[in-house]
Formats: structure tokens, sequence, C-alpha cells
């Protein structure tokens, strides 16, 4: 293996044939480049390194914009979650209290038709007992109901023609 590098405006080839010979060789057949001023040195040094500060400022900005990128698709991955949580939650509530109100009518239509039935089996009673009444032609049987949510009223008039 060999290595060609300058030094102090001289060629030197290295050459390394294992790892405990290393052997230095001037080269004599090739012309040094001249030396490099100082002026030129510092102003190579100022671009390369102005260069290298562009590199790892845009490979931080890509690293930063991919991590931002990131970061937006898992705050918006989050807000679909709690959306759809919300949903989720508002359509059960809806879908028991439909439940609830449902059950509620039920029972309150069941209370008012057993009442009914109650007031109308009454009717009968008093309309066969009535009818057997003896004066038939001297009174007239007339009822007015009225139905509230807890309870039902009827009013049973008998009236002289």
């Amino acid at each position: 293996m060999s290595v060609r590098f300058c030094k102090d405006g001289h060629l030197i080839l290295i050459k390394v044939k294992n790892r405990e010979e290393i052997h230095y060789v001037m080269l004599q057949g090739e012309e040094p480049p001249p030396p490099c001023p100082q002026g030129r040195t510092r102003a190579a040094r100022r671009i390369q390194a102005w260069w290298r500060g562009l590199l790892v400022r845009r490979a931080l900005l890509h690293a930063a914009l991919r991590a931002w990128t990131i970061q937006r698709w898992w705050r918006q991955t989050l807000q679909q979650r709690l959306h759809r949580r919300r949903r989720e939650a508002l359509v059960s509530y809806a879908i028991r209290e439909r439940a609830v109100v449902k059950l509620q009518s039920l029972v309150r239509m069941w209370r008012v038709h057993w009442r009914y039935c109650q007031v109308l089996n009454a009717i009968y009673v008093i309309r066969g007992h009535w009818q057997s009444h003896h004066c038939q032609t001297c009174a007239l049987l007339r009822g007015h109901c009225v139905v509230t949510a807890t309870h039902l009223q009827f009013h049973i008039e008998i009236t002289n023609p």
C-alpha cells in the first residue's frame, strides 16, 4: 500500500509493506507544487468552513423538517383518534338516551292503557246497572273523560230529560 502527499513543498511517498516496516521515499523526478501564500490558505479555510457549515445547517434543517413532519402526522393521528372516541361516546349516549325515552314512553302508555281499561270496565258496570234500572226513560247517562300524563279522570252525569 502506498500513499502520496506533499509536506513542506516536497512530494513524499509512503510505502507500507507490513505493519512493522514503513518506508518514506522522497520522489525526485516530480516537481513539488509551489507553496501557497498565507492569505490564500486562510481564504481557502474560510471557504471550506463556510461550505461545511452550510452542509451541516442543511442537514440539520432536513432533520428538523423530517421531525416536524412526523410530529405533525402524530398530532393529526391523535386528533383523529380523539374525534373518533368522542363520536363513539356521543353515539352510544344517544342510543342509550333513545332507549330510555322509548322505555319510559312504553311504560307510560301501558299505565294509561291500564287505567283506561279500568275506567272502561267501570263504565260498563255502571251502564249495566243503570240499564237494569226500572226507570230507563227518566234519565240520560252522559260521560266525559280527561286523560292526563299521570292519571285518567272521567265524569258521569245522569240528567233527567
